[in-house]
């Protein structure tokens, strides 16, 4: 299970918004925020928190991007 809620911490200690990671993900904030907590898989938003450093293990990547 993605954890949301730490993905969304990392990304306040990092200074990164929702809607930072949907503009270089050229995704809709609300794909970016479903994402984030689960409830999609858009692969580019994960590539742009991967690319940002976000700690793998609170991601929960799906197999084809581990």
């Amino acid at each position: 299970m993605r954890q949301g809620r730490k993905i969304r911490a990392w990304m306040l200690e990092q200074g990164l918004t929702v809607a930072e990671v949907a503009r270089r993900a050229d995704a809709q904030a609300s794909h970016t925020s479903d994402t984030i907590h689960g409830k999609r898989q858009h692969r580019r938003v994960l590539q742009v928190l991967v690319d940002a450093g976000c700690p793998v293990r609170l991601l929960e990547l799906p197999e084809d991007m581990k």
